[in-house]
């Protein structure tokens, strides 16, 4: 049975990934640091306090953590206010099982990401609970980003299925207790390891419906949802009051 899913932000929402790579990238190369050779994939899943210590450690950045967050998630909102860079069929994918289960969103992006993200794709009023790994103690591949989320929903993780693009957040959602739907990010593939984990592969988000996860994940009959007009809810526009000034 399934009680509840929770999806990723980067990699399964927004194509974001290599946005956060530019920008820490930039960050790197002002501060007159030395790119590690495995930055890039060491470095996805983590939660802010832990990529700045890496940055500063590995990087050899002089500024202390918090500027360092500060000048990568600057750089990165200003890329994505150039474009938001929404997966083909994302948010209709979030719309059409928002209307079956509640959702939660578990990202390692910082706070006001999340927010200016989904406020820009209108998709705040989809989610009943978002989580930053910032506001837990680990950053994935540990699960503590998953069950908190699990928690805010008050269901239990063996109710939930996870959505997940990267071999750190499907590591992340299997080590926490769900069930992991893996759609591998073509920029950044997880591991055959990784992928192993995952209750069942899809190759795109568009594929993901209800039908789909009742038939694949939950075992049950697959009963396609309605589309029609009537069943479509309506989610709220984007907060008045962000300071987003990117396109929606």
């Amino acid at each position: 049975m399934i009680r509840a899913v929770v999806l990723d932000l980067d990699g399964v929402l927004v194509d974001s990934e290599q946005l956060w790579d530019e920008a820490r990238r930039k960050v790197v190369a002002r501060q007159g640091g030395r790119w590690p050779p495995e930055g890039t994939s060491d470095m996805q899943g983590m939660s802010s306090p832990e990529w700045s210590a890496y940055l500063r450690d590995r990087a050899g950045l002089e500024i202390d953590r918090q500027e360092i967050v500060d000048e990568v998630v600057d750089d990165l909102l200003a890329l994505l206010r150039r474009e938001l860079p929404l997966i083909p069929g994302a948010r209709e994918a979030v719309r059409r099982l928002a209307r079956r289960w509640p959702l939660a969103l578990a990202s390692s992006a910082n706070r006001v990401v999340i927010d200016a993200v989904l406020a820009a794709a209108d998709l705040r009023g989809a989610f009943a609970a978002t989580v930053s790994s910032e506001e837990v103690a680990r950053g994935k591949p540990a699960p503590d980003v998953y069950l908190e989320a699990v928690r805010r929903l008050g269901q239990s993780p063996e109710l939930c299925v996870a959505v997940e693009d990267s071999a750190n957040g499907i590591r992340s959602a299997a080590s926490a207790g769900l069930r992991v739907v893996a759609v591998p990010n073509p920029h950044f593939p997880p591991s055959p390891e990784a992928l192993a984990l995952a209750t069942v592969v899809l190759p795109r988000i568009s594929e993901l419906t209800v039908a789909f996860l009742r038939s694949a994940v939950d075992g049950g009959e697959a009963v396609e949802a309605r589309l029609d007009e009537q069943e479509v809810e309506s989610f709220p526009a984007s907060d008045p009051h962000s300071d987003w000034a990117g396109p929606a």
